[in-house]
């Protein structure tokens, strides 16, 4: 029977070590109870000695109903020359009053000289009386050897000699950190069947990534006999983050077969991710791989036709398994596969396949791009086939920008349109030009369509196209994308011109999100008001 994989998660607190992540103790909460639910076996809640958010969140979490996972204190050992009584950060720890207690010590005699100033037989007199004394206090204690792979290739003897001293506390499991992050798969799994011939414990794997191997790493000593496993969603960490645990639990549940949180639990697997990063608001990498939105996005037409008839040519896993779905992408590179596996996917049925690539691909000469943005994808289809109606039409729209002194500068957009034979001209002020007008644009559509004040801007990127023309003249493409609470979507405009390009990305998210509620315009003509291009032409 193959070995169960402890998952040990530390978003709570290495997590929040990395530039940017940032989380309140409600937040800590949120997390922590959507990790439980997850399958994780550990949930590290913080340093209760370092900080009063973290007390606070101990605090909170008593009232936590948790059922699978098991709440750890995290500190250190304690201060030479202070008994673990007398150690204020130890008996922070037991104040928490978690069932589990994780506590660090020194394994690299550099450290214990430089950082800590004590003789080597201080560190290990350290060790083993802090782990003992908390052993005895608390249901479980776990213990890390930082700086473990640096201390071993200095000093293989101390190093373990470290790790025996810990075990004579009785921790329930020894974990080998890889704190500075810098050691190779290879050494990792050499050492860890090492030390597995000298310590009898449980061990346990804690890798940073700074040479982008934390991962590898965490798979490696796995391999070589760890059942227990330490990391954050979405890789956070100080520095270059800690290892990836949206990476590391697939790769051990589908690729080296080992039971970790289970099929069923696995399938939340980019949720969890979606979620925490929700609330850190710190953006997923589109290319992260398991989760990302790219990570089974097919672009190249032969890969399209392939995974069309058997999706293994190009997937390394079914993107089900971890919760994500495969992704078709249309550009100029596209074929007529990818037009037909997309249009399946919008649930629209193409007889004219030849014509809608064409106009994509003059349309993508022109600067436009429809890769992240498939509902101007959708629409295109829509104009072309013939069957898109109009929600309104543009009279005209204007923006000022107005900076007074050292105050912020104010923008104030007014629009006029007509819906049907009623006219509407409203005003609206906002951060920068593009957020006055969309703040105007659903002002003066949400009497006739209420479904807009769901709606909300989630993101505005701007990128200059390479054109004839040069410098602040040249042309821009605008990527909006949208939501609503319930699924986002994304826009595309282009123009010399970045306030019109806005609102052609603004109007396209208005219409999609129409068209996806259901409504039926009121009128039958489309607008046109550029003959330069025509998915200008058909977007008010």
């Amino acid at each position: 029977m193959t070995q169960r994989i402890e998952i040990y998660d530390t978003t709570l607190r290495d997590g929040t070590q990395g530039e940017g992540v940032n989380f309140s103790v409600s937040d800590k909460c949120r997390i922590a109870e959507h990790l439980d639910a997850f399958g994780i076996d550990f949930i590290e809640g913080g340093w209760p000695g370092s900080n009063p958010r973290d007390v606070k969140f101990f605090e909170r979490a008593k009232k936590l109903k948790l059922k699978n996972a098991r709440i750890a204190a995290f500190g250190s050992t304690r201060r030479h020359k202070l008994t673990c009584d007398m150690d204020s950060n130890v008996q922070a720890l037991l104040r928490a009053e978690t069932p589990v207690v994780t506590i660090f010590g020194k394994s690299w005699l550099f450290h214990v000289a430089h950082a800590l100033r004590l003789s080597p037989a201080d560190n290990l007199e350290i060790i083993e009386e802090t782990v003992d004394y908390l052993s005895s206090r608390v249901q479980s204690v776990i213990y890390d050897a930082e700086h473990f792979f640096d201390g071993y290739r200095t000093d293989p003897a101390y190093a373990l000699a470290t790790l025996r001293a810990a075990a004579a506390g009785g921790p329930q499991c020894i974990v080998l950190c890889d704190t500075n992050g810098g050691s190779l798969p290879e050494t990792v799994g050499r050492v860890t069947r090492e030390v597995r011939e000298q310590v009898a414990l449980p061990l346990g794997i804690h890798c940073h990534n700074d040479g982008e191997l934390a991962v590898a790493n965490t798979l490696a000593a796995v391999s070589a006999g760890a059942s227990h496993v330490q990391g954050t969603i979405n890789g956070y960490g100080e520095r270059c983050g800690n290892a990836n645990l949206c990476a590391v639990i697939p790769n051990l549940e589908l690729k080296l077969g080992r039971d970790v949180i289970g099929p069923e639990r696995l399938r939340r697997l980019r949720d969890t991710a979606r979620f925490v990063s929700a609330i850190a608001n710190v953006s997923i990498d589109t290319r992260a791989a398991f989760v990302g939105d790219s990570a089974f996005a097919h672009k190249g037409g032969v890969h399209v036709s392939a995974v069309e008839r058997n999706p293994a040519t190009y997937e390394h896993i079914a993107p089900e398994s971890v919760g994500n779905n495969r992704r078709v992408l249309v550009s100029d590179l596209a074929g007529r596969a990818n037009l037909l596996a997309k249009a399946r996917q919008l649930g629209i049925e193409l007889n004219d396949e030849q014509d809608v690539l064409n106009e994509l691909k003059r349309l993508e000469n022109e600067g436009y791009e429809f890769e992240a943005a498939e509902a101007s994808f959708e629409l295109l289809i829509s104009r072309l086939r013939g069957s898109y109606r109009p929600f309104f039409k543009l009279l005209g729209f204007r923006v000022i920008d107005e900076h007074r002194g050292a105050l912020m500068p104010m923008s104030e957009a007014t629009v006029k349109v007509m819906v049907g034979d009623r006219i509407e001209h409203t005003a609206a002020s906002g951060n920068g030009p593009v957020n006055a007008l969309d703040k105007a644009l659903r002002n003066a559509l949400k009497e006739f369509y209420p479904s807009l004040t769901e709606m909300h801007l989630v993101d505005y990127k701007v990128r200059v196209i390479s054109s004839n023309l040069s410098g602040t003249a040249s042309l821009v493409r605008v990527l909006i994308y949208s939501g609503d609470g319930r699924t986002r979507w994304g826009t595309v405009g282009v123009s010399a011109n970045i306030v019109e390009a806005s609102w052609q990305a603004l109007v396209e998210s208005v219409a999609h999100k129409l068209i996806s509620d259901g409504v039926v315009p009121p009128c039958d003509e489309l607008q046109i008001h550029d003959t330069n291009n025509s998915l200008k032409g058909a977007i008010g």
